[in-house]
């Protein structure tokens, strides 16, 4: 190499560890912003949405919590996956069942992290319904970033 030649930028990651590398918050646009509110109001109508099944499926039901969680998980997502693929990440030109799949994966593994958060916080004796208003919250940037930059991508 010269001394005039610069050496090649690296390639950009590709793989699995693209779709989790945290963004740079200083090179988010107006639009990564809208998209992240609307992904939040998405996800509040989700958080009620599951809050409720879930009070519904321990309190009248009398479900373990981790049970009443997981139908509550099915119910949200049918809710999440319809606004979010119509309205947040405007993906209606892609496969909806490609996306289904892809967002059904994504979400699993936020169930999966939101039950280890609730049998913490279950555990350590916090009550079930706020334990699991909390777990919800913690989940939420995960299911952000694997939505926008996998699912409907």
């Amino acid at each position: 190499m010269t001394t005039t030649e610069l050496p090649d930028a690296p390639a950009p990651p590709s793989g699995p560890h693209r779709v989790l590398r945290i963004p740079d918050l200083r090179k988010a646009t107006r639009k990564d912003w809208s998209q992240l509110v609307r992904f939040c109001a998405v996800g509040a109508s989700g958080f009620v949405v599951n809050l409720i099944v879930f009070s519904l499926a321990f309190e009248l039901a009398g479900m373990h919590h981790t049970a009443a969680a997981v139908v509550a998980f099915c119910v949200a997502w049918v809710n999440n996956f319809i606004l979010n693929r119509q309205w947040t990440f405007t993906a209606v030109h892609g496969s909806p069942l490609r996306q289904g799949v892809r967002y059904l994966a994504t979400s699993v593994l936020s169930l999966v992290l939101n039950l280890g958060i609730l049998e913490v916080l279950v555990r350590a004796g916090a009550p079930e319904i706020p334990a699991q208003a909390v777990a919800i919250v913690a989940v939420t940037p995960v299911g952000f970033l694997l939505g926008r930059r996998w699912a409907f991508r």
